[in-house]
């Protein structure tokens, strides 16, 4: 956490890694039933259209081998915490995951905001992704249009400084923790 609250945010991936763990896949290989907004045609051609530069690991490894070879940097586990920025959804949303397996050793209200900031990050998520869900009351942020880009980078710094607070919280609880002697 520390290394990844260092570092500068990126804005510029506009959720294209849930596009990615479609991009070029057989039917059978895609994870979702949900139909794609644009079809198999228009879904690769948003991939193509756009730099992938995801940065979180536990996005890029379901990536299609197709998309793999697109990203900016080729991601690994041993590497995750040399890649973390504190702009990407998942970070954030990992934060929860962090503060969960913390309890009891950290408050209720911690691991609400957490699971508030999460929440909030995957609907992010899943609206600019290239599902259509709004049969489940989803409408889309349209990364594949200038506009839903920059709609996509204004929640997504607006995520980020949330996230910010909670991973600084998150951080000062932990040394808490660990500069107690136990008594």
């Amino acid at each position: 956490m520390e290394g990844t609250a260092a570092r500068p945010a990126l804005f510029g991936c506009f959720g294209l890694h849930e596009w990615a763990m479609v991009y070029r896949a057989d039917p059978g290989e895609i994870r979702h039933g949900t139909p794609l907004r644009l079809g198999r045609e228009g879904t690769d051609a948003v991939v193509e259209s756009l730099p992938l530069r995801c940065t979180h690991f536990d996005a890029f490894r379901f990536f299609t081998a197709p998309a793999r070879s697109r990203n900016a940097a080729e991601l690994t586990r041993a590497t995750q915490v040399a890649t973390e920025q504190p702009g990407c959804l998942h970070a954030g949303m990992d934060l929860y995951k962090f503060t969960a397996k913390l309890l009891p050793l950290v408050s209720s209200d911690m691991l609400w905001s957490a699971f508030e900031l999460a929440y909030e990050a995957r609907s992010l998520d899943m609206r600019a992704s290239p599902y259509d869900l709004s049969a489940y009351g989803y409408q889309p942020v349209r990364i594949d249009t200038p506009g839903g880009r920059a709609e996509y980078a204004r929640e997504q710094s607006e995520l980020a400084v949330r996230a910010a607070q909670v991973r600084c919280s998150l951080l000062g609880w932990c040394r808490g923790i660990l500069s107690s002697d136990g008594g």
